[in-house]
């Protein structure tokens, strides 16, 4: 039976890695996909992940009907056995309905990759609609971690340097810090994001105590 698999978790866990390992792994059975993304931050029509591996995609605007795209294939005689669909949280909500759609009637395999939730920590409409949708929900293992050393639950924005959770939804950024007036990104625990406390902020000396042991 083919599904609609949501795999999530936060910046830095290794979504679009292993949206490119689950392509690579299809294919390398022989069967036939198509990929997908939208607003990757290599630029259009990649899907690309911080460790260096990317491969081409089929942007995903607002206007793209994917049950068009896929059916279109199909008419003509190419077969496709899964998508694989990254950065699904800034599909539309209709656009998820395509992918429930295409798993149901027409038996094929489709594999989302996304962020949950936004710098504000509400949910992307396109995860919503996953979450209330996919067959399956899986929290990528490969946790990311807070300056603290606790696992990061939460995405921040910085601009200037400063911690904002005010703005519109969706501004692609980095994880390195941009340069003055960019905008980039840094993942939290829940702690330290609700007292809006990025590692520019932090002024904590994490070297631990020397053991009480007398020589």
């Amino acid at each position: 039976m083919a599904q609609l698999t949501y795999f999530t978790g936060p910046m830095n866990c290794g979504k679009s890695t292993l949206a490119l390992q689950v392509d690579y792994t299809e294919a390398s059975a022989g069967r036939r996909g198509l990929r997908f993304t939208c607003l990757d931050r290599g630029g259009a029509a990649i899907i690309s992940s911080r460790i260096g591996l990317h491969a081409p995609a089929t942007e995903v605007t607002p206007e793209l009907d994917l049950w068009q795209v896929v059916t279109g294939e199909l008419t003509a005689g190419r077969r496709v056995d899964y998508l694989v669909c990254d950065e699904a949280q800034f599909y539309a909500p209709t656009q998820v309905d395509d992918l429930a759609r295409i798993v149901d009637e027409l038996g094929i395999d489709v594999s989302c990759f996304g962020i949950l939730a936004d710098f504000r920590t509400e949910l992307f409409p396109g995860s919503r609609r996953l979450v209330e949708l996919a067959d399956r929900i899986e929290m990528l293992p490969a946790r990311p971690r807070c300056w603290c050393g606790a696992p990061a639950t939460h995405n921040a924005r910085i601009v200037d340097g400063e911690m904002v959770v005010e703005g519109d939804q969706i501004a692609v950024g980095g994880t390195d810090g941009g340069s003055a007036g960019e905008v980039s990104y840094e993942v939290l625990c829940r702690l330290h994001h609700r007292k809006l406390l990025p590692s520019a902020k932090s002024h904590v000396d994490l070297t631990p105590e020397p053991l009480p042991f007398e020589g």
